[in-house]
């Protein structure tokens, strides 16, 4: 199936969807006014849309392995590609140059070596240029609060939260966000099979409007050794959000919390 027909499929399958649970609803409002016969009606299509949904889930698999295979197909013939092409002119087309000058011009054939030198260092031709290779994301910031920044907030705010407390969790979002980059660039090969489906969910978010080329982490990421989602957790994180070094966002069913240099 190529993507135009798994394409098609994914909407023909969705609008279907949609139907049903206009179908769904429906039932609903029946059931209250008839609760003794609207169960097994009720029944039937949930057993229906979790059947749908399963459907949708693979043909939005399959289509996404098949632009990975595109792509990796297409990265292939690419280098391929640069394989044949030459960085510089062998010395042997040079040397040929040379002779040739000697056999037309043998007025020089008697004078020194250097005359030849220069007459070599004209007509030798320069060097492909090597395109420089593209940077990455580079390191994820660590923009650290300074003690001023945080006495400037207010006490209720502040709690009992310390610069110390504050700036580890800095140190633990750049560790997460630092994992993030090394899955959106990492083959397929080189990531366990657990890893996989984690890759590919975050290289679709890496590519959202607002979060393309920025570091960011998800929600679920939050592990310490720091940073941890309890109380002390949250009141980190509303301060960084005011301070200004994060932004969050929301991405489906993920909260997305992207670095950001501070004002």
């Amino acid at each position: 199936m190529n993507g135009k027909q798994a394409g098609a499929s994914l909407d023909s399958l969705i609008s279907s969807f949609n139907g049903r649970i206009t179908q769904l609803q429906e039932l609903v409002i029946a059931r209250n006014m008839y609760p003794a016969s609207g169960v097994a009606d009720l029944s039937a299509v949930d057993a229906a849309v979790t059947a749908m949904e399963l459907q949708v889930k693979a043909i939005k698999d399959r289509l996404r392995q098949e632009l990975i295979d595109a792509s990796l197909r297409q990265q292939k013939k690419l280098q391929n590609l640069s394989l044949h092409v030459p960085h510089q002119v062998p010395d042997r087309v040079t040397m040929s140059h040379l002779e040739t000058s000697r056999c037309l011009f043998p007025e020089f054939s008697g004078q020194d070596s250097g005359s030849f030198e220069a007459l070599k260092l004209d007509e030798e031709p320069a060097a492909v240029p090597v395109p420089k290779e593209k940077k990455g994301r580079g390191s994820p910031p660590t923009w650290y609060v300074t003690g001023s920044e945080l006495d400037s907030l207010s006490s209720y705010m502040r709690g009992r939260l310390t610069l110390e407390k504050v700036n580890a969790a800095i140190n633990d979002m750049a560790s997460y966000a630092e994992a993030n980059a090394q899955l959106i660039v990492a083959p397929r090969k080189k990531l366990a099979e657990n890893l996989w489906e984690k890759a590919l969910e975050i290289r679709d978010i890496a590519t959202m409007e607002g979060i393309k080329g920025k570091h960011f982490f998800l929600e679920v990421d939050i592990k310490g050794p720091s940073l941890k989602l309890d109380n002390t957790g949250k009141a980190i994180l509303t301060v960084l959000r005011h301070l200004g070094r994060i932004n969050e966002t929301r991405v489906g069913h993920h909260r997305v919390i992207i670095l950001q240099k501070p004002h």
